[in-house]
């Protein structure tokens, strides 16, 4: 798939071959690149509709997306860490959108107005940067007409010293939980995506 993940699609069983169709049953298991240990999730069989009119109906089920998670999250995709202009840009947009004000550096001093403890052992402003990472595999369930995606993670914010080393500041746990569901618009596929807590 990429750097991170592979994938096993090799055949579970015989292609069944009908007048109208053929059914293809594949195994769909994603696994960390280089990594095959076999899968901590267990298969289960599931049915999908009489798609009779469609040229090509593609169905993929719960545990092709369980695997993706564990291979990407086993890999390391769901840590990452953001610098100082990148913060700056993505909170002066979301301060644009919902103050109408063009642009300001995110620095300690901006934190420690929120929170008392930070004033306190930064006195002098510092950019800042933050580590992401998820705690746990994210669970990803599918619905009727979407699925959820939970993610645990971690978020420690970071003060970057003018001798380019950093110092915690503070870190804090967040539990997302999401709702995407995907449909086509004018020919494209465009998923829409809801924060449910």
């Amino acid at each position: 798939i990429d750097d991170l993940a592979e994938v096993d699609y090799s055949l579970s069983s015989l292609p069944a071959v009908f007048q109208p169709f053929i059914d293809l049953d594949l195994k769909g298991t994603v696994f960390p690149a280089g990594n095959y240990t076999g899968s901590p999730y267990e298969v289960a069989p599931f049915s999908v509709t009489d798609q009779s009119d469609s040229m090509l109906f593609l169905a993929f089920s719960e545990y092709f997306f369980q695997t993706s998670s564990f291979a990407y999250y086993t890999a390391g995709a769901f840590n990452m860490t953001i610098a100082e202009e990148v913060i700056t840009h993505l909170f002066s947009l979301f301060y644009f959108f919902f103050q109408t004000c063009s642009y300001f550096n995110i620095s300690t001093e901006i934190f420690g107005s929120i929170i008392p403890e930070v004033a306190k052992h930064s006195v002098t402003p510092y950019p800042v940067m933050l580590k992401l990472m998820a705690i746990e595999i994210p669970v990803i369930s599918l619905e009727q007409d979407s699925f959820t995606v939970e993610i645990q993670g971690s978020m420690e914010v970071l003060a970057v010293l003018p001798d380019s080393t950093t110092q915690s500041l503070f870190t804090m746990n967040v539990a997302a939980n999401s709702s995407i569901s995907l449909n086509i618009f004018d020919q494209k596929l465009v998923g829409s995506l809801c924060l449910n807590r």
